[in-house]
Formats: C-alpha cells, structure tokens, sequence
C-alpha cells in the first residue's frame, strides 16, 4: 500500500484517484473546487484540507491539473517544500513540453522525483481503469510509477527522458484531431451525395481508413452505439480540452520549427469550435459545424 497525494478531481482526477483506492492505496485528495471536494467525499475518499495538508506524509504525490500554469504555481507554492524528501511526483495533466520539464527541474531541485505522465483515453477509460500513460522521466522514476500507473491504465509506455511522455501525447492529439475532422468531413460529403451514415461506416471500418476517430468515436448517431454521438455529443473529451491541446501543439511546432499544416489547420478549426458551444460538446461533434459551414 502507497500513500498518494492526489491533487486534482475533475471527470478525469477523481475517478483516477478512486482507482487507485480500489487497487489498496491509501488516498488522500484535494482540489481546489468545492464542488470537487464534495464529489469526491461523496465518493468515499478522504479530502484534505489543502493541497499542502494532502501532500503531508505522502510517498507519491499525483497532479491532474487543466494547465502548466497550476502545476508550476502549485510546484512553488508549497507542494515542494511540504512533501518529505525524495517524493516522487507524478505529473498527468497535459501541459506543454518545456512546462514539464521545468516541473522536473523544480522536483528535482527540491529533493524529489518526478515524472510526466499523461493520459490518453478520456473520461470513460478513466472510469474503467483503461487509459493510457505516456511517460517522461528517468528508468527508476518510472519503474517506481508503473504500479501506480498500471491502477489507472491498461497500456504504460515508457517514452524517454523528462517531457517525452508530453510530447508523445501532443503528437498523439494532433493526429486524433486531424483524423476526426477528416471523419466528419467524409460522413458529410456522404450524405450529400446519398451515402447511409451505416453503409459508409461497414465500408471504410474495414478498409484503408479505419481508425479510431471512426470506429469508437464515431462522429454520427447509429454505427457505434457507444460514440457521444449517440449522446447529443456529451463528452467524451471536450472541444475546449481538445483546443488546448492543439495550442499546445501549436507550440511545439513553433519552437521546433516544424513544418506542420494540417496541425495548424487542426488547431484553426477547433479554436473556432471551442468558441462556441463545442467548448462543453465532444470534439466528434465538430462534424456539425462542418455541416452546417462554421468552420
């Protein structure tokens, strides 16, 4: 049994955190919501005080934050110096590259460990315990996290050094973007020259464009019967969160100096998306302002 701070309980935090109290850790949790603190109380967890007060005598303090600002500001406004020396701190917001590495450098500075972490798979893998961890961080650190990680996730990939595991993730996301645009734009160019949503989906499930924008989030009711689709588009994984993400990309593909249109473009449509009421939808129901032309 670990004692593990968990900092951080939105859709994905909290039933990460529940997770790991289901596999035999003691869990204390904070966040800065009350209606978060509420939930997760309801839940059955144990909810400090502070964020400080749940780092307090923690072994492995986990972060799942909605930006890099609020993993350095919460680095540095007390987490660090309140956790016992040699903590390891385990980063699984998604925050750009350069943040997670000076998150590490600040652990590190400090006397602990740390490792980024982010996840793939959404709300729905985080309730099942399926999500999927891309790691950054040293052969030890990591090893140390996989037991943990394993709690919450089916697939733990080991990318390389600190901020690895986040650039693997804003590469993954922009290629999720691209594909999901590019699935809804198919299903509205079949049906206006008289496809059924069905028919082109039996086709293409099994040909050269099956991926997993079209076979498990599906951009149209009916196919997929698990797709948000089905949902009125609830989410899922929003289109805020996915327009964030994108601006991360965008970001890296400054700094690299990449040549990279279709992520630009990706990270133009859904910026339009997120501005309207695709901020609180799931990014699969971009297909309805491509429809109706608003992107």
């Amino acid at each position: 049994m670990t004692r593990i701070a968990f900092l951080g309980l939105g859709h994905m935090g909290l039933p990460m955190a529940l997770n790991l109290v289901k596999a035999g850790h003691d869990v204390v949790a904070f966040d800065v919501m009350d209606a978060a603190r509420q939930a997760a109380a309801d839940a059955g967890l144990t909810v400090a005080e502070s964020g400080v007060d749940a780092v307090a005598g923690a072994e492995v303090v986990i972060t799942m934050f909605p930006a890099g600002k609020h993993v350095l500001d919460a680095y540095q406004g007390g987490l660090l110096d309140a956790a016992a020396p040699g903590t390891l701190f385990i980063e699984s917001s998604t925050i750009a590259v350069d943040e997670a590495r000076a998150a590490h450098e600040l652990a590190l500075a400090a006397g602990h460990r740390n490792v980024d972490a982010p996840v793939s798979g959404g709300v729905v893998g985080a309730e099942n315990g399926t999500l999927a961890f891309m790691v950054g961080g040293s052969d030890e650190d990591f090893e140390a996290a996989r037991p943990l990680l394993e709690a919450m996730g089916k697939r733990i990939v080991h990318c390389g050094g600190p901020g690895l595991g986040q650039a693997a993730k804003v590469c993954n996301n922009m290629i999720l973007a691209v594909s999901q645009i590019v699935v809804g734009e198919a299903f509205v160019l079949g049906e206006r020259l008289g496809l059924a949503h069905e028919a082109l989906y039996d086709v293409v499930s099994q040909a050269s464009g099956q991926c997993w924008a079209l076979s498990t989030n599906c951009p149209v009711p009916g196919p997929v019967p698990t797709s948000p689709a089905n949902r009125d588009y609830q989410p899922g994984f929003a289109g805020a969160l996915m327009a964030k993400d994108l601006g991360l990309a965008v970001k890296a593909i400054e700094q690299t100096d990449t040549d990279a249109k279709m992520g630009r473009l990706a990270q133009e449509l859904y910026a339009s998306f997120a501005s309207g009421d695709g901020a609180g939808r799931d990014f699969s129901g971009i297909i309805t302002d491509i429809r109706d032309g608003r992107v």
